[in-house]
């Protein structure tokens, strides 16, 4: 405020997005709460997917990761899942925007697969199903067979995390 005051420095008002916000630590949060009460303050938007977990930096155990007294002062909004039709259009988008020619049947399975696992999981399936496609002759012709190839290489975070624990003894800690 002294700097804004002196004219050395300018605030901007917006908006501030964080991503993964249960990725910030108790200090972060401390920092965020105090900048919520500034009259200079920013609109604020988080974004998690978690439920509940510890708070970075504590022992406490709290909804989306995020300390009750911030939480008192948002306001949330619950998203849904997207469906496999909206994973197919996203899917869609991506692919042209990549230059890609997607055959329906591997759209249908890329959709299937975002949506048994995560859309950022089959979104990652296009790159390489497109140099399985190039090693076949087809560029940039991406056919159902190399997204099961591809799948077949590859785990979604859920899946290798079942694996790691499945396999636990195998590995060291």
């Amino acid at each position: 405020n002294r700097y804004i005051d002196q004219g050395i420095a300018e605030l901007v008002p917006g908006v501030l997005f964080v991503d993964e916000v249960h990725m910030l630590d108790i200090e972060c949060f401390t920092y965020l709460n105090r900048v919520l009460e500034s009259p200079l303050s920013p609109i604020i938007v988080f974004a998690t997917n978690r439920g509940i977990c510890t708070i970075r930096g504590t022992e406490i155990v709290s909804p989306h990761g995020m300390p009750v007294d911030l939480l008192d002062r948002l306001v949330i909004i619950r998203t849904l899942p997207y469906s496999m039709d909206e994973i197919i259009q996203i899917v869609a988008i991506r692919a042209q925007t990549e230059g890609l020619s997607v055959a329906e049947d591997a759209m249908e399975l890329l959709g299937k697969v975002g949506h048994a696992t995560s859309l950022r999981y089959c979104l990652q399936l296009l790159a390489p199903a497109a140099v399985v496609a190039a090693t076949y002759g087809r560029e940039n012709r991406v056919e159902k067979s190399d997204i099961e190839e591809i799948d077949g290489l590859f785990f979604d975070a859920k899946s290798s995390a079942r694996m790691l624990i499945e396999h636990k003894d195998k590995y060291i800690s």
